[in-house]
């Protein structure tokens, strides 16, 4: 009985002092292990710190979603065009050699004939061209070597057109007709035979002779573009005095033809031809230069 009270005492003595293996629940919370936090309770999924990329995770994330800039969507848009218009002329290439390929070989050589011919075209313009900018280029004034090539453009047209005097080496012939058997095709055959020869002004009695000129009879006389005319016939021709009397004096030529007509001609060489009967310039009524 006093073993049983002394224990109690001693058991009392150490709770009282607080030894945490007298109490049985510390004893128990002491053999059972750790507690373990509930679900949801621990640290939250977006407070853990990052998990590094790997390589292939960066260049996936920096290919995928595409991101494209205005400026490298035009240098696309320019790219296919180029790659489109390439393709085009590839194709129509492939078509001209397919067609070459086919071509019987009297087509090949006229086309290499036609295609000489347009060369050569294409040179002498070219030439021409290189003569004039070099005559511009050497001139000190090139405003001024303009104008006076069109100046002489312009006068080399009025002496065709007849609107203005002419100079130079040349012939005259005069035709007599004492019996007016001279008629007015005879007078326009000269002309032409004239013209072949390379006249570049003619002058008839004081009317001047261009293109359009008409020679017609009228009452034992001859009419040139309306105006009247009468023998003898007095003929200014303007070129190669080498070339144009001969032209005349053929074998059956205009000389020859006029004599058989009991006509006399006469043809002579001047120093100097001057032609200076004018046709008043007139205005076209439907011809309209294609530059305006």
């Amino acid at each position: 009985m006093s073993d049983q009270n002394e224990r109690n005492d001693a058991n009392g003595r150490n709770a009282a002092h607080g030894d945490p293996e007298g109490v049985p629940g510390n004893r128990l919370r002491k053999e059972l292990p750790a507690e373990v936090p509930a679900p949801g309770t621990g640290p939250r999924a977006e407070e853990r710190p990052a998990q590094p990329l790997t390589g292939r995770q960066r260049l996936v994330k920096g290919l995928w979603p595409p991101r494209f800039t205005r400026a490298q969507l035009i240098v696309a848009l320019l790219l296919f065009g180029l790659g489109f218009g390439l393709a085009v002329q590839v194709a129509s290439n492939s078509d001209t050699d397919s067609a070459l390929r086919g071509a019987r070989q009297e087509d090949l050589v006229r086309i290499l004939d036609e295609l000489d011919s347009r060369t050569q075209r294409l040179e002498d313009e070219k030439q021409g061209l290189e003569r004039q900018r070099q005559e511009l280029q050497s001139s000190s004034d090139q405003a001024a070597e303009a104008r006076r090539q069109t100046a002489e453009k312009a006068r080399q047209l009025g002496i065709l057109a007849g609107t203005v005097a002419a100079q130079g080496p040349g012939i005259t012939m005069t035709i007599e007709d004492t019996k007016g058997t001279v008629k007015a095709d005879m007078l326009l055959d000269a002309i032409q035979e004239l013209r072949a020869a390379g006249a570049e002004a003619i002058q008839v009695n004081g009317v001047r002779v261009v293109a359009d000129t008409y020679f017609a009879d009228s009452d034992r006389s001859v009419s040139v573009d309306g105006n009247k005319i009468n023998a003898p016939y007095r003929f200014r021709v303007i070129g190669k005095p080498q070339d144009l009397e001969p032209a005349l004096n053929i074998p059956g030529g205009v000389v020859q033809t006029l004599k058989k007509e009991q006509a006399t001609v006469t043809v002579e060489r001047p120093d100097k031809i001057v032609v200076d009967a004018l046709r008043r310039a007139e205005r076209p009524d439907y011809a309209r230069s294609s530059s305006q």
